[in-house]
């Protein structure tokens, strides 16, 4: 039976996984023709809106609650590039709008008949479109990986090997053989890739985010658990059986006494305990 997630979880209760719920609208249109570096502009300031975008009197459409990234989907053309990184006939990927790690992004597919699914279903029963879906989420886990090296790669020793040995090479003005130096660090190791058992948005979305768990914006149990659980089921899980599908709906995920994402310390319910302790687990991680 085909399940519409606007029926599962109607817009007037809170997402189970506490997710903030913010409704967008959709800007005055802006100039479609500019093409947009995905790398460059991944976490690229706003930018200020033309004159002509500001004396547009065009009504704005505006997608209520949990239908929030219908906007995105419908008219990515008009965001931001700090919010819509890049789109075609078949995707959307935005930035998340309340991160839970130094890099969480959304990918959105535009397929109609897709879009209302819960994941499970979206992408357990069409192996052409789960095949679409993962090919996409590792162009963007490169991605992210290449941000997370253009942040974090000065701290991190594994780079710094590499680039120290690239520096001798140089001073003897030797031809660099890239197979020969210190291989550096693997940050596409750092990505995960997977969907909420339920999810707090009505439109499929998938997650790309860093392990690294550091951001202002995971702020209780539900946050922090939606990411460090199975309630969030790993993409290269799909497609996933009738079975397994009905088990991980029933299991309390969330509720879990909170495990630290990196040592597997545990911290029972003791969330600030929790916190303090991901902030050293953090400088940890960037110097690995």
């Amino acid at each position: 039976m085909t399940t519409n997630i606007l029926n599962e979880n109607p817009s007037n209760q809170e997402p189970e996984n506490g997710e903030e719920v913010a409704s967008t609208t959709i800007p005055p249109t802006s100039d479609p023709s500019k093409k947009r570096n995905a790398f460059t502009e991944l976490l690229s300031p706003p930018k200020k809106p033309s004159p002509s975008i500001l004396r547009s009197t065009a009504p704005a459409a505006t997608f209520a609650g949990r239908a929030g990234l219908g906007a995105y989907i419908q008219a990515p053309e008009t965001f931001p590039a700090s919010r819509v990184i890049t789109y075609d006939d078949k995707f959307v990927t935005i930035n998340d709008l309340y991160p839970k790690s130094s890099i969480h992004l959304l990918l959105l597919p535009r397929d109609p008949q897709k879009q209302l699914l819960h994941p499970f279903e979206a992408l357990s029963t069409d192996a052409e479109f789960l095949s679409e879906v993962k090919i996409e989420v590792e162009r963007l886990k490169v991605l992210a990986a290449k941000e997370l090296r253009r942040r974090f790669g000065k701290y991190s020793t594994q780079e710094l090997k590499r680039e120290k040995a690239r520096e001798l090479l140089s001073e003897k003005d030797e031809d660099i053989d890239e197979a020969l130096l210190p291989p550096g660090r693997d940050w596409e190791k750092e990505i995960m890739a997977g969907v909420h058992t339920h999810p707090s948005m009505a439109h499929l979305h998938i997650h790309i985010i860093s392990v690294d768990r550091h951001s202002d914006c995971l702020r209780h149990r539900k946050h922090y658990n939606s990411f460090t659980t199975p309630f969030l089921a790993n993409l290269s899980d799909f497609p996933l059986s009738e079975e397994e599908m009905r088990r991980r709906r029933h299991e309390r995920y969330l509720e879990r006494d909170f495990l630290c994402w990196r040592c597997g310390r545990d911290f029972g319910n003791k969330f600030v305990r929790l916190k303090a302790h991901l902030e050293e687990e953090f400088e940890k991680w960037k110097a690995e």
